[in-house]
């Protein structure tokens, strides 16, 4: 009986975990079909990007998915590895449009990802605690201290999460990738 303890807790952790993220599609703008697409479209561009010899052993490539616009990040050594990932993710199936943001440079260090990483979490959690909004709707990412936003949002909604980014300690810069609704 004490054996069976752990896996209670187990199941009990799962079914919470499923019941938060049930909770975020609920409150999510997007239609559930569009965000089994957008985890889609990362996992066909990890893949495609890996196939690829040059890309996944010279580059560091961040792809993230909303509403089928996706957001290249990270660093590349040169121009045309920077183009051929960009071109890789553009001809994915369902793509409709890519926000080119890889740096010319040499991939970033193990400190930078985790100061990123760290920056990345403070702003959700910033954004998650405001008063009488759903941080739920926007998706950070975080770039050698640039924090991307990414978000199905009213203009007004949107104002508010970019205030709240830039007020995180470590955020060099703000980049609004909203899609306004009314």
């Amino acid at each position: 009986l004490l054996m069976l303890v752990p896996l209670l807790y187990a199941c009990a952790a799962a079914l919470v975990t499923g019941g938060a993220t049930g909770a975020a599609v609920a409150y999510d703008r997007r239609t559930t079909g569009t965000v089994i697409e957008d985890e889609s479209i990362e996992l066909r561009a990890v893949k495609a990007i890996y196939a690829d010899k040059e890309l996944n052993e010279q580059t560091h490539l961040n792809v993230t998915s909303y509403n089928t616009i996706v957001l290249v990040s990270g660093e590349a050594p040169d121009e045309e590895l920077r183009n051929r990932a960009i071109e890789i993710i553009r001809n994915l199936p369902k793509v409709t449009h890519v926000h080119n943001e890889i740096k010319i440079a040499a991939p970033s260090s193990m400190v930078s990802r985790s100061s990123d990483t760290l920056i990345t979490t403070k702003v959700k959690t910033k954004v998650m605690t405001l008063k009488n909004f759903d941080g739920t709707r926007v998706k950070v990412v975080t770039e050698n201290g640039v924090v991307y936003l990414m978000g199905l949002l009213t203009r007004e909604e949107a104002d508010i999460a970019t205030d709240a980014a830039r007020q995180v300690g470590g955020v060099q810069k703000v980049v609004k990738l909203f899609e306004y609704v009314k």
